[in-house]
């Protein structure tokens, strides 16, 4: 193992769980209780990430500021619970990564955006979370990623110091709250990245293709 990782955080949506079709579900089923046309999910994968604000500006576009915002977001997240695991699953090799971690007694947790009340629920319907440390959500703390607090926080938590914290996340704001906390960051390939992005220019120590080459960055 090296010696300057002892522990890893993980982002939630695009990095562990593929959560983008129920998202998009959510959406569609306020676009269609307004009359308006669906998104297809090669459109809305990408912004999966972004949550209901990011789903609902894309499906809504100009149109947005003509409604209540708020009643849009209470619709979307009414669906979305009701149908929250329904057709999200772990990507390919991350039961396998998380298994190696727990073998190791590598301690691991999950740091989101996601609303946490949200994710306790979710989390539940996979077994392979059953021995996260710990679960920052996005409204757990003050700050939210990019802010370090969440990471900062999750560290305490599994009692590591941020500077042997591996974090893994496939969003700029994963890796800039990783590396504001002086963590070692990692892009999650696999996950939700625009086509074309240039995540080179995101400042990431390491780049995986898939979960499994997160072992690589320990090892």
């Amino acid at each position: 193992m090296n010696n300057k990782i002892s522990g890893v955080l993980f982002d939630l949506d695009g990095t562990l769980l593929d959560t983008a079709n129920d998202l998009g579900a959510a959406l569609n089923y306020v676009l269609r209780k307004y009359n308006l046309a669906e998104v297809a999910r090669e459109t809305y994968r990408p912004i999966a990430s972004d949550g209901a604000l990011g789903l609902l500006t894309l499906g809504f576009a100009d149109t947005l500021k003509a409604y209540d915002y708020e009643q849009l977001r209470a619709e979307f997240l009414a669906y979305y619970q009701e149908n929250i695991a329904v057709h999200t699953c772990l990507y390919p090799g991350v039961a396998q990564l998380l298994l190696t971690l727990d073998e190791q007694n590598i301690p691991w947790g999950i740091v989101t955006n996601k609303p946490e009340g949200l994710t306790r629920q979710l989390l539940p319907h996979y077994a392979e979370f059953e021995k996260c440390l710990s679960l920052v959500g996005g409204d757990t703390f003050a700050n939210r990623k990019p802010h370090p607090e969440p990471i900062l926080k999750a560290c305490e938590e599994i009692s590591i110091p941020s500077e042997q914290c591996l974090y893994v996340g496939d969003a700029l704001r994963d890796i800039a709250a990783g590396n504001s906390a002086k963590a070692s960051t990692v892009v999650a390939k696999w996950g939700y990245i625009l086509a074309g992005e240039d995540c080179k220019s995101w400042q990431a120590d390491y780049h995986a293709e898939t979960p499994l080459e997160v072992l690589s960055f320990i090892r």
